[in-house]
């Protein structure tokens, strides 16, 4: 979603991406819901496919095609009549690939998303996923590398790592060009408002302030799209609900209910949402 220049962002509403899933197919079954919507994520050099084939052999699914970055080609094309604006969750050992796949997303104005968020052991042993989260020169210069080709740039990060400070990893992506924070808040909610109290008001200069910061987890409708949103989310995302389109309409009403400012406030109803 590209927002007006000099405008507020609206809210919007992202598919985020689902390990063996998340193709071209699933993106546009989702559009008629979503804004944007994230394939993969795709492993990109022989480290991280060598992990991702350790996942599949104990039964996880996984994209493992032979030419991962032709794969990226491929799916994006797809897309490009469809009503949604794309973008790929991507994970590398190195930083080479990254660049090489920013630089497809931007020729297409796809989002090139840096995995900093799987946590199998596997992709962590390799340097992969939330690994990067512990090791902040590597995880900027990987986000630097992506932003410098001109595709809009996300992280995507997890909550609730041991010994990870979010906020500070916030200021450090930001800093190194990132243009949205995917922040998967597991159990851990008000991390969205750790990143982003203040921003509007005490006129500071801090990075993560321009971020786009978008919170997944938990998303299923009106109360947990409130909660987010009066924690200082500018977006959400759904991942599991993402292939079952009653679940995405219902959420898609609430973001849409959210950017008319209709949207009551999470005290002014229950939370009663099931988890699937």
């Amino acid at each position: 979603m590209t927002p007006v220049e000099g405008a507020e962002p609206a809210p919007f509403l992202v598919a985020a991406s689902l390990s063996g899933a998340a193709d071209a197919d699933w993106a546009r079954a989702a559009a008629p819901h979503v804004d944007a919507a994230l394939l993969g994520g795709i492993a990109l050099d022989p480290a991280s496919r060598a992990a991702a084939r350790d996942l599949v052999a104990r039964d996880r699914s996984e994209f493992l095609p032979e030419e991962p970055l032709a794969w990226i080609d491929r799916q994006l094309d797809r897309l490009a009549a469809v009503p949604v604006r794309p973008g790929v969750n991507v994970r590398s050992a190195t930083v080479a690939p990254i660049r090489e796949a920013a630089a497809r997303c931007a020729e297409r104005d796809a989002i090139c998303e840096v995995n900093a968020h799987c946590r199998q052991p596997e992709l962590r042993a390799v340097g992969c996923g939330e690994s990067l989260l512990r090791d902040p020169d590597r995880l900027q210069e990987y986000v630097a590398a992506a932003s410098e080709t001109g595709a809009t740039t996300s992280v995507k990060v997890r909550a609730e790592v041991p010994g990870v400070d979010l906020v500070a990893v916030a200021d450090a992506v930001a800093d190194a060009g990132a243009d949205w924070l995917h922040v998967d808040a597991m159990d851990s909610e008000a991390v969205v408002s750790a990143i982003t109290a203040g921003r509007a008001a005490d006129g500071s200069d801090r990075p993560r302030d321009g971020l786009t910061v978008i919170a997944n987890n938990g998303v299923r409708g009106a109360e947990t799209v409130a909660e987010y949103a009066a924690y200082g989310a500018d977006a959400v995302s759904v991942g599991r609900p993402s292939d079952r389109p009653a679940a995405l309409s219902r959420i898609a009403d609430a973001v849409a209910a959210w950017r008319e400012g209709t949207l009551p406030a999470p005290a002014d109803r229950p939370r009663s949402e099931a988890r699937p």
